[in-house]
């Protein structure tokens, strides 16, 4: 689903002279075209390139990423800061959580409109959105073992990152709640406060439906924050040969309960197969064998996860409507669509919450 991108040729430009400014010795600086999808993300612009140039005598060739925040008017999140995204990263570097190499970050605007860094790229193939890895693409092609231990690796990455004491790391620049706070609360008021920006004051059912559902039973939260990946699923994933070799996109990261990473976790899955009336691949593993390797890893049953399966469920519907509204807002969709209160996501929310659905008697 395209929306609107940069100009590439006039990005290459800027691109290679900023590169020549990080790399004064380098000579015969030369980029590849940029290349990227069609589409090149909902929240972020993401460019592919390959970097050569001699230096000291000895030629050097580098695949490499720029993500820079979107040149929009219209936006999937209030902010979008690619500079705690690369402090994330940086900061991770060597724990074992996998993460590209970064190599430079420019948090001016006058070099490419927007703030932005460059990274390595990782060699690998990413799980498809569209479609959905359980209705075709790579994953629906490959033999139920190989899914079975790109799912496990999959988990073993997630609980690496919930492992990792955010203090120690210096993320204490994350959005978070203070420390004596209650983590859970605190979550639910900071997505409530999102649907508030994404509806603005145009009422939507099942949402709030399912933010009273939500409010009702949010369980006391003691536990000590952790690095919450945010947008945790294997479709920003790189795997090869079974391995993950790289956690991407940590525009959601936050601190909180690492069962609300695991949650949402569960539930992406689960929307990419019974959210779209397909059966769910042979080969991965089950809720139950999923949850107890998370458990094995990180020392300690999981708490309360079935909220936090429902609170992704209330997330990505959510979001889904500021997709819908962008995708309209830009000629995509027609103005009067119903997609922003009647798709895949808000539909699984009620079903998950089993809540009526507009109109059904």
């Amino acid at each position: 689903m395209p929306v609107p991108r940069r100009d590439l040729e006039k990005t290459h430009a800027s691109l290679t002279a900023w590169l020549h400014r990080q790399l004064p010795q380098a000579q015969a600086l030369k980029l590849s075209p940029l290349s990227g999808p069609e589409a090149t993300g909902f929240s972020n612009d993401t460019l592919l390139f390959d970097l050569s140039y001699q230096e000291g005598g000895q030629s050097r060739d580098r695949a490499l990423v720029c993500r820079a925040e979107p040149i929009t008017d219209f936006r999937i999140f209030p902010g979008y800061d690619v500079v705690q995204q690369y402090r994330i990263m940086d900061a991770l570097s060597g724990t074992g959580v996998p993460v590209p190499g970064m190599m430079w970050l420019e948090p001016d605007s006058s070099v490419l409109g927007s703030p932005f860094f460059v990274m390595e790229r990782v060699p690998g193939r990413i799980p498809t959105d569209n479609p959905p890895y359980h209705a075709g693409g790579w994953v629906f092609e490959i033999e139920p073992d190989e899914r079975r231990a790109l799912w496990q690796a999959a988990v073993d990455a997630l609980a690496a990152i919930h492992r990792q004491d955010p203090e120690a790391l210096g993320l204490d620049f994350l959005t978070a709640p203070p420390a004596d706070a209650d983590a859970c609360a605190w979550q639910l008021e900071h997505w409530s406060s999102y649907c508030d920006w994404v509806t603005a004051g145009q009422r939507q059912p099942v949402l709030d439906a399912a933010l009273a559902w939500l409010r009702a039973r949010r369980p006391p939260s003691d536990d000590p924050r952790r690095l919450c990946w945010g947008d945790a699923r294997i479709g920003n994933m790189i795997f090869h040969a079974g391995r993950c070799e790289a956690v991407l996109d940590w525009e959601m990261a936050t601190l909180a309960p690492p069962e609300m990473d695991l949650g949402w976790f569960l539930y992406m899955d689960r929307h990419h197969s019974e959210g779209i009336g397909m059966p769910r691949l042979s080969g991965l593993p089950d809720r139950e064998e999923t949850v107890a390797r998370w458990e094995g890893h990180l020392g300690r049953p999981a708490r309360n996860l079935e909220y936090w399966e429902a609170f992704a469920a209330f997330r990505f519907a959510a979001i889904m409507t500021r997709v819908a509204q962008q995708l309209m807002h830009f000629g995509i969709l027609p103005a009067d669509s119903p997609f922003a209160v009647d798709n895949t996501a808000s539909r699984m929310l009620a079903r998950v919450l089993e809540l009526p659905w507009p109109g059904q008697t």
